[in-house]
């Protein structure tokens, strides 16, 4: 049974940085390409970041490109986000997820998803 746990939220201050980390188990985590979605109230989700599975190629959404880092790390199963410079537009519920297939999590569609972590950046 494939499991991802999302942790590392909070409320910052505009300006200030989080770390997300999801911890993943039950799948061959070298093979699956990671990555995070949000979705803010009375608002779509929308794609954050995404790692491919060597961990070679990242993709990051236009509004956090040069503030957030995705990393991960194969020998733990986990990968993070690193938020900085966070902004109030950035509030929303973070989800982890994964998918064999790269396209899968760019148009939305993960086969497995963690539950959400909460990221508030009062205005």
């Amino acid at each position: 049974q494939v499991q991802m746990v999302a942790s590392g939220g909070g409320q910052v201050q505009a300006g200030g940085s989080l770390r997300l980390t999801c911890t993943t188990s039950g799948l061959r985590f070298a093979d699956y390409n990671v990555g995070w979605f949000r979705q803010a109230p009375g608002k779509s989700r929308e794609g954050v970041s995404f790692i491919m599975w060597a961990g070679g190629n990242t993709h990051y959404a236009e509004a956090v490109k040069g503030r957030f880092v995705i990393s991960r790390d194969n020998a733990k199963s986990t990968f993070f986000l690193q938020m900085n410079n966070l902004r109030p537009e950035d509030t929303a519920m973070y989800y982890c997820a994964a998918d064999r297939v790269m396209s899968n999590m760019l148009k939305g569609s993960p086969t497995y998803w963690g539950q959400g972590t909460q990221v508030s950046v009062p205005s």
